[in-house]
């Protein structure tokens, strides 16, 4: 779950804003600290915030430029849905869940029960949104809802979660120290921000703490709990991958409007598999991301309510494909368009490599375009003299197959650290869309 930010008043807000920010004196800063956490207590105090736990939340505060600069970083390459798909439903992300499925089969099972959740979906999302809990967030909650309004990157959402916040740590469910998210203050395994942690959070193991940061069984039950209100469906799917009709052009269809499946089959429009579609009356509607360049989809109920969870369509479909493939199913037949701007996953593996051998950077090629790839596409257009945009284009990757790499190189090392980290995700682990750096719930 994460914020919807939009892009053109970020960037606006971040030109301006920065002349401002780097103008200040370091006293300067302290002050307005200061002034702003004086200024956030009468509203504290009126929800029910008791003196001390503020001044405990609020002990040496100062805020985060780190999460000045995540809420407003602008990306200089924007994932193709493609790209994003193969990153978040990978080979290695398919097996961990499976192995999760397998250690969880009990609690999964009563999940299920109670709420009528797909275990598999529960899982997929605990896989997208932190890696399976390995990529949580390690930021500060208070702090990073403080700095959101005294820097005034996003008052109103920060005003709101920062109250939200202050009584999870009221009531105890989890120390100040280790109330750590997103820089938007999402959190735990499953990555709630804190207006739906109170909402929907659950102590499913009894210990009388809602605790999404340490907990896998209130973990996974808070996201059995808000996709059972969210409106999930039982026992049915997320949708169908779809083929289209010669001739038909899925832009001329809106993405909002909902026919029975029986009416798009009318249209020609029947599951890649061929088989019925098992509850023809189910309102669905069509998905299409890459027009006919690429899979489509008729998505159902179900995927509604995973866009409840994080609005962004590509997310709901990373979810729903992923629970899918945990369930045993197969990749999409259609495959992702591969041009100029969209690279398959063995292109970028090949253009890594690539960089590798001409010593731009280290590590194990993984497909994932990390910002030490990027960077490493910036270095080789300026030794060749051309435009830098860090974008790994095909024909940038045709140049470097063509070039033989230099003999005895040196590689560089990688911003992120040890090789396995070539492709690392730049916002530490959770899930961004390609339609933006962020998204988040409704709530």
């Amino acid at each position: 779950m994460r914020i919807i930010l939009n892009t053109k008043s970020l960037i606006l807000w971040a030109g301006s804003a920065a002349l401002a920010l780097f103008a200040l004196p370091a006293q300067s800063f302290a002050d307005r600290d200061q002034a702003c956490v004086q200024a956030l207590w009468p509203a504290a105090k009126a929800a029910g915030i008791k003196q001390e736990t503020f001044d405990r939340a609020f002990k040496g505060f100062t805020s985060d430029p780190e999460v000045v600069e995540q809420a407003n970083y602008q990306p200089e390459y924007v994932k193709p849905i493609g790209e994003y798909m193969d990153r978040l439903v990978s080979d290695k992300r398919i097996e961990t869940g499976k192995q999760k499925l397998a250690e969880n089969q009990a609690l999964l099972g009563s999940l299920e029960t109670r709420y009528g959740v797909d275990r598999h979906v529960i899982v997929a999302i605990w896989g997208v949104e932190s890696n399976y809990g390995t990529q949580p967030g390690n930021k500060n909650v208070i702090r990073s809802l403080a700095t959101l309004i005294c820097t005034g990157t996003k008052p109103s959402f920060g005003k709101v979660q920062l109250i939200a916040a202050l009584k999870i740590l009221q009531h105890g469910d989890i120390s100040l120290e280790a109330m750590n998210g997103s820089w938007a203050g999402a959190m735990g395994h499953t990555q709630f921000i804190p207006t739906t942690y109170a909402t929907f959070a659950v102590d499913q193991d009894g210990d009388g703490k809602r605790d999404i940061w340490s907990s896998i069984p209130d973990s996974l039950a808070s996201t059995a709990s808000y996709l059972k209100r969210a409106g999930w469906q039982s026992g049915q799917s997320w949708g169908y991958e779809v083929v289209l009709p010669k001739g038909f052009d899925p832009k001329r269809v809106s993405e909002n409007t909902l026919k029975p499946l029986s009416d798009w089959q009318r249209m020609g429009i029947v599951r890649v598999n061929g088989a019925p579609y098992p509850r023809p009356s189910d309102k669905a509607s069509l998905f299409a991301p890459e027009g006919t360049r690429g899979p489509s989809f008729l998505v159902l109920n179900n995927f509604r309510a995973i866009l409840h969870y994080n609005v962004a369509k590509s997310y709901a479909l990373a979810v729903g494909h992923l629970s899918d493939r945990l369930r045993g199913g197969s990749p999409f037949v259609h495959p992702w368009p591969t041009d100029e701007t969209h690279l398959s996953l063995e292109q970028r593996t090949e253009f890594q490599r690539l960089l590798i051998a001409h010593g731009l950077m280290t590590g194990e090629p993984d497909g994932v375009i990390g910002p030490a790839t990027l960077e490493a596409v910036k270095t080789y257009q300026r030794s060749k003299d051309l435009g830098v945009d860090g974008f790994p284009s095909l024909t940038l990757l045709k140049a470097l197959q063509r070039e033989p790499p230099p003999p005895n190189v040196e590689a560089k090392p990688t911003a992120e650290g040890p090789p396995a980290n070539v492709g690392q995700d730049d916002t530490g682990g959770l899930a961004p869309s390609p339609e933006g750096l962020t998204s988040v719930p409704k709530n």
